[in-house]
């Protein structure tokens, strides 16, 4: 417990929970469209793919990683079937 402390006395914090499951979902997601956008030749959906797969290293706050992650997720599905 310490060791926790004295990270955060250093301005190291640990994510999340709801920061983490939106990394993991957000990832998923990315991933998949980028699966479809190689599959189908479509680099719109495919660099959609890689954009929301990586954004979360960007990001260090929640609700970016969720606003953000849903307008990338809203434009991959309007982007799906094109």
């Amino acid at each position: 417990m310490n060791e926790l402390k004295a990270l955060e006395s250093m301005g190291l914090a640990l994510p999340t929970p709801a920061y983490l499951m939106g990394a993991l979902l957000f990832g998923l997601v990315g991933y998949i469209a980028y699966r479809r956008g190689r599959k189908m030749a479509q680099p719109v959906l495919t660099w959609s793919g890689v954009a929301l797969m990586l954004y979360p290293y960007a990001v260090s706050q929640t609700w970016v990683l969720w606003a953000v992650g849903a307008g990338l997720s809203a434009w991959v599905y309007a982007k799906w079937n094109p």
